[in-house]
């Protein structure tokens, strides 16, 4: 009877890795200031490797951007057509023994009117139910600056420091 191999010990790194807490030195209400926070630690020696900032209070925001027409989706499709078509150009002129130009151009003109045929299909075939163009990004609330455990009364320290430089102008 065989034994089943044992399982391999973690080494004492791996014990240190796992048994990682952090601790929120500050929060900021937009991530520029969060990384002004950060660039100010690493300015001043501080080992940013075992910094984080993490934005918390989630949100979709979609921000309309127009109205969307038959017309403007055929444009839109035509644009991505005209774009694939290049593409497909590229490629055939280099097994092509016609003229180079020529095979570019058709294979464009090609993309762009399948392209916007597509595209107006697509959005015809919508029934009218979104009629609007936007564009969706995730966005946070706020930004918390956190840091290991061990070095976060150092972190509170400095941030403490550029808060009240940038509060006081004489500081300089």
């Amino acid at each position: 009877m065989t034994t089943p191999p044992s399982p391999s010990t973690p080494s004492q790194d791996e014990l240190v890795e796992l048994d990682r807490s952090t601790v929120t030195v500050a929060r900021f209400a937009d991530y520029a200031s969060a990384q002004q926070a950060v660039d100010y630690l690493s300015d001043n020696g501080f080992p940013v490797q075992r910094t984080s900032i993490i934005g918390t209070d989630l949100r979709l925001v979609e921000n309309v951007l127009g109205r969307l027409t038959v017309g403007r989706a055929a444009a839109a499709g035509a644009l991505s057509g005209a774009w694939f078509g290049l593409f497909l150009g590229i490629v055939f002129t280099l097994f092509s023994d016609s003229s180079w130009l020529a095979v570019l151009l058709s294979s464009i003109l090609i993309g762009a009117l399948w392209g916007a045929i597509f595209g107006a299909t697509a959005h015809a075939m919508t029934g009218g139910r979104r009629d609007f163009t936007s564009r969706s990004s995730l966005q946070a609330g706020q930004y918390a600056v956190q840091v290991d455990a061990e070095v976060a009364d150092e972190a509170r320290v400095l941030i403490t420091r550029q808060n009240w430089r940038a509060s006081d102008p004489s500081a300089g």
